[in-house]
Order: structure tokens, then C-alpha cells, then sequence
């Protein structure tokens, strides 16, 4: 179907299609398997700051309906298209069905860049982003959840805004809301905290001691950072990190506290005096037991996947590898 068609979604296709054949999946049941069962596309007209009225572009893809209501990520991102949200759609019911979740997958997004936009913007485009979505969502139904470029401020928004719309109060609207409106203990740090759990026994099946490790982790936003903090918990020296803007490197490790500190005035990585400046392609190529890529898909390509000089290759974010580079 051309209307998803991008290097994303192309990506999420050619994996399925190397699993159907090892499978020997009839070729009449892929596509059924392969593209989304709902898809909805939604234009968001918002009043800005300056007085001027902006249109946004909202997605919401639900891949598989038959397991059970949909669940997935809703993203605030530039570069969010059609396709690319039913790509990470597909990959969430993969998950869902792995682990045994009575789910089927899906995702959101929003087309814009979050860094630029007011608090006050961010909530109206949330707000309107879940009004359109009223008639597609709900506990039964669809359950969305935070991703990159979103929070627990954005979950508690969706859900106000649907309760609203309902008379009562839906908390199961949406995972990843604030603890005091039911959200759950440590589920902001959780994936993170697996991905550094996971390593940790990658570690002990390959023999390599925590404190003679090298980790490079790309990506210093929520899944990252906590990646970070977790193998550092470990023993790991973190020796590099990045963000959108830029990425840091030193050799005899980064002071990960004095780092955060930094973030939290700055929001981000960029102009740490504590290391030197990296791109992120000479991050990915640096000498290291573990790398982490925590940022977007397509990270690892044909291109570079040659270069790339790790033991572990931890992939915390949605399809960084390609199936060439892989």
C-alpha cells in the first residue's frame, strides 16, 4: 500500500518477510498480517502564542485488533509520518505477542518538533490531538502511552481531556500518566532499567567483568539516560553519550550525575565541560564493549554496521539496525 510506504515501514516489512519464509507463512496471510487493520490521520488546527493559527498533522495506527485492544506509543517528533507510525505499530504487536500480551500493536504521532513549542501549545495540540482520536480510542479498544518526545505531563492531558468527553474519570486511557492520578511506581525508568538488567546478564554470559567495560550510549533521553545510570549501578564505565544536538566523549568515563545536572539546565548533552564533543556517527564507531543505541530507528546501516566495535550491541530503541546491516 503506498500510502505507507517509507524506508521505515519497508524496513518492518523485509524483517517480516525473512521470519514468513523461515515460517513458511502462506503468501495469502502476510499481507493480512503485514498492514494495519485501522489507520487514521487527523489535521490539527492550534492557536500559538503569537496570535497565529498553525495546522498540525496526528496519526494513529492500529495494527491488530484480533488479540485484544490496541496499545502503543504516542510520539511528538519532525520527521513523524503515516508510515513510519505503522512501522513501530507492527513492531509493538510483535512485543505484544512475544511476551504473551493479550494486545494487539499500535502507535501515535504528532508532526511537530516539541523543543520548539510552549508548554501551553504542547497541551492544546494534545488536547485537540485527543478529541479527534475520541471515536478510536478508549480502554476496550485502544490504550496509548508515552514515547519519544512525550511524557507523564502529555498522558495526564489525554487523559483529562478524554474523561471529560466520558462524565467520569478513565485512568486506563493511557499508561505512563503521573503516579498521583494512577499512574504505576517505576515505569518511567523501566525500560531502561531492562535494557541495563538485560546487558548485565549479556555480561555474564559472555564473561566480560562490568568493571572492565566500555559503554556507548546514543540517545540521552528517558530510555538512555536511565541506561546509563544502570550500567553505571553495574560498574560500567559510560565512556560516551548523545542527544539530537550533539554527543560527549571521554575516555576515562563521564561523571553521569554532573552530566544530568547539566541537562537539566541546558536540555542537553551539549556543552558538558566535563568531556569533548562527538558526532553522532563517530559515537556509534567508538572502540567499547557495549553499545546502546537508545535514539531512532535506521541507526546501523549497511553503511556503517562494518564500523561498529562493540561485544554487545544492546538495541534500546525501535529498529535501530536494518536487516542489511544486521
Amino acid at each position: 500500500m503506498e500510502i505507507y510506504d517509507h524506508p521505515t515501514f519497508r524496513m518492518a516489512c523485509e524483517q517480516f518477510d525473512l521470519v514468513a519464509d523461515h515460517l513458511q507463512i502462506n503468501d495469502n496471510d502476510r499481507a493480512r498480517l503485514k498492514y494495519p487493520k485501522r489507520s487514521m490521520t487527523v489535521a490539527l488546527p492550534i492557536h500559538c502564542d503569537d496570535g497565529s493559527t498553525r495546522m498540525f498533522t496526528g496519526y494513529r495506527v492500529q495494527h491488530h485488533l484480533t488479540l485484544g485492544p490496541t496499545k502503543g506509543g504516542l510520539r511528538y517528533h519532525p520527521d513523524v509520518t503515516l508510515g513510519e507510525v505503522a512501522a513501530l505499530a507492527m513492531w509493538m504487536s510483535w512485543k505484544c505477542a512475544l511476551t504473551g500480551l493479550p494486545y494487539g500493536g499500535a502507535k501515535g504521532g504528532v508532526t511537530c518538533d516539541p523543543r520548539k513549542l510552549s508548554i501551553t501549545e504542547l497541551e492544546r495540540i494534545t488536547r485537540r490531538y485527543t478529541q479527534e482520536m475520541i471515536p478510536f480510542i478508549g480502554e476496550k479498544v485502544d490504550v496509548m502511552a508515552p514515547d519519544m518526545g512525550t511524557n507523564e505531563q502529555v498522558m495526564a492531558w489525554i487523559m483529562d481531556t478524554y474523561s471529560v468527553h466520558t462524565g467520569y474519570t478513565v485512568p486506563g486511557i493511557v499508561t505512563g500518566k503521573p503516579v498521583s492520578i494512577g499512574g504505576s511506581l517505576g515505569r518511567r525508568e523501566a525500560t531502561g532499567r531492562g535494557v541495563g538488567y538485560l546487558i548485565n546478564r549479556a555480561l555474564d554470559v559472555t564473561g566480560l567483568a562490568p568493571s572492565q567495560c566500555r559503554a556507548v550510549v546514543q540517545g540521552f533521553g528517558n530510555v538512555g539516560s536511565v541506561t546509563a545510570f544502570s550500567l553505571a549501578k553495574f560498574g560500567v564505565k559510560v565512556i560516551a553519550v548523545s542527544d539530537a544536538f550533539g554527543g560527549l566523549y571521554n575516555e576515562q568515563g563521564i561523571d553521569l550525575w554532573k552530566l544530568e545536572e547539566h541537562v537539566a539546565k541546558t536540555s542537553s548533552v551539549v556543552g558538558f565541560s566535563e568531556a569533548q564533543p562527538i558526532t553522532n556517527q563517530d559515537l556509534l564507531e567508538l572502540p567499547c564493549e557495549i553499545l546502546v543505541p537508545a535514539a531512532l530507528e535506521r541507526q546501523i546501516t549497511h553503511d556503517n554496521a562494518a564500523k561498529i566495535n562493540c561485544r554487545i550491541l544492546a538495541e534500546a530503541a525501535n529498529g535501530p539496525t536494518t536487516p542489511a546491516a544486521d
